[in-house]
């Protein structure tokens, strides 16, 4: 017997088996074969059975099927006054005349369940050449995860750096803007200007933001080295920091923080394509 066992991304594990029709009752048994090694991902597992041409099935005469398109036409004829006779030709195109080889069960297999250990050790060995196949790339799209993780962290720093310039800023501009529409016909009202300011400073504070996303920062890093399934785990950390990021922007009325923003929201996209692809 042949085994064929591929996989492709998916939110949850799904086990998808084409076998011969005698060995469906083997199922379940070699699904749960499968999810010992998979835990995410659509697993498509192909079972060919390979017999020597003396022993190889072949398809058979349905002769049951014949005697009743006979027994048919004649009656056809004697009821409704038909002339013509069935010919062979006929006969082999009618459905179900002949019985296909996986739909009869060959000399030699008249105890079917002896199959069972026996499809499910050879499918053990196929599932566990995938697992080795899909570690070896996990590791690969892992250091991707974190490098890009590492460019996040850098972002990061970045914005720590410019988020209490983003007040001083903001007040610089407004005095000088409100100094350029003086034409003398109004008094500058100091207080209602430092109201102002303190309005913008409460509305437009990141910190909380920042110290959530050095949190997710960690606890993706730390999933990253854990020996266990964590694709889940890190797709939930990926929206929480999207969440926070599109905070941050909506509350930076600072250029060079948005284009922050824009180029932090560029890497998690990438890091959440990656991750379809993470167990």
């Amino acid at each position: 017997m042949d085994f064929e066992v591929k996989s492709v991304n998916h939110r949850y594990c799904e086990v998808v088996l084409r076998l011969p029709r005698e060995w469906t009752r083997f199922e379940d048994a070699l699904r749960r074969t499968v999810q010992q090694y998979v835990k995410r991902g659509r697993v498509d597992v192909y079972v060919n059975r390979e017999e020597d041409g003396e022993h190889a099935p072949h398809a058979m005469l349905n002769e049951h099927a014949v005697r009743t398109y006979l027994q048919t036409a004649r009656d056809l004829s004697q009821q409704y006054g038909l002339d013509g006779e069935l010919t062979v030709k006929d006969l082999l195109s009618f459905p179900d005349v002949w019985i296909a080889p996986e739909q009869h069960v060959l000399p030699g297999d008249s105890n079917l369940e002896e199959w069972g250990p026996i499809l499910e050790k050879g499918l053990q060995q196929a599932v566990e050449e995938l697992a080795a196949m899909r570690s070896a790339e996990g590791k690969h799209m892992a250091a991707d995860v974190e490098q890009r993780l590492n460019k996040l962290q850098s972002l990061h720093a970045e914005m720590l750096q410019l988020a209490p310039t983003v007040v001083e800023d903001y007040r610089n501009k407004l005095k000088q803007r409100l100094s350029d529409l003086n034409d003398g016909s109004f008094a500058f009202d100091e207080h209602k200007f430092g109201m102002e300011i303190a309005i913008f400073a409460d509305r437009s504070n990141i910190d909380e933001e920042l110290t959530r996303l050095q949190s997710h920062f960690e606890q993706c890093k730390g999933l990253l080295r854990a020996d266990e399934p964590v694709g889940r785990k890190l797709d939930f950390l990926i929206q929480e920091m999207n969440r926070e990021v599109n905070t941050i922007g909506s509350k930076a009325n600072h250029l060079t923080l948005v284009n922050r923003v824009v180029e932090m929201k560029a890497e998690l996209e990438k890091i959440r394509e990656q991750l379809a692809n993470i167990e």
